[in-house]
């Protein structure tokens, strides 16, 4: 396996997996149809599926990886990418949250006060945040970067997600190839890579999943269609949970 490669090494091996490498949407909607076969309430279904829709992704991101030689340099507690903005839908937040309402009552009682000392410690610069709606999204993510606001999600203190196993799409995506410093280094790092495509698969399996309940005429917590087309900060999710 190689490390630490440079910029131009990372985008031919990036170029190798676009002229060589399918998705393979069946992985993804397999997850539904399966979801959807079982006797389980409307809303422990909707977990279901979004949890296993999100290991798909990881493990596409690791075939792909495998197939031209790929390996992170990303280590646990390199938390620079969590100083990026991460917008979802408000389905995906309220998919999340109902992941967190799962967990154990300790765990679940220390993210919940983890979440509102956030809004406390970081109120002055939540202020500054740039407006998620921009076009220019470049432009939103230098200005939100320098910002060094830290997702509402990391602990500061050993640097982990303390939702690491549902961290939504942009995180999940988001790799680096290269030396781990350049994303100390760097605002925007050049080096880094987002498998962004993978949304694609991922978020038409939850409609079409979405779709099959609606039809049915239960769709649990989930406004649909509307759920699916409202976007935030997820930050904003979370102080509303």
């Amino acid at each position: 396996m190689l490390k630490d490669l440079s910029y131009d090494e990372v985008r031919k091996k990036c170029d190798e997996i676009s002229e060589t490498y399918q998705i393979n949407e069946e992985l993804f909607y397999g997850v539904i149809e399966d979801w959807d076969g079982t006797e389980k309430p409307i809303n422990d279904k909707l977990h279901g599926v979004f949890q296993s829709l999100l290991k798909v992704v990881s493990n596409e991101i690791t075939t792909m990886e495998d197939k031209v030689s790929l390996e992170a340099t990303c280590q646990m507690g390199c938390a620079f990418c969590c100083y990026f903005p991460i917008i979802i839908t408000k389905l995906e937040s309220k998919l999340l949250q109902m992941t967190i309402n799962n967990f154990d009552s300790e765990r679940k009682e220390k993210l919940y006060n983890h979440i509102e000392q956030y809004f406390i410690k970081y109120k002055h610069i939540l202020e500054q945040v740039p407006d998620n709606t921009d076009e220019e999204i470049g432009e939103v993510k230098e200005a939100y970067k320098k910002l060094q606001l830290p997702c509402v999600l990391l602990d500061t203190e050993t640097n982990q997600c303390m939702a690491y196993e549902v961290r939504p799409i942009p995180c999940r995506t988001y790799m680096s190839y290269s030396d781990p410093l350049l994303c100390k280094e760097n605002l925007l790092p050049k080096e880094t890579v987002s498998f962004e495509f993978l949304y694609e698969p991922y978020i038409s399996a939850l409609n079409e999943f979405l779709q099959w309940a609606y039809e049915d005429g239960n769709t649990g917590k989930i406004t649909y269609p509307n759920d699916l087309y409202e976007t935030d900060y997820l930050f904003n999710w979370m102080s509303k949970s």
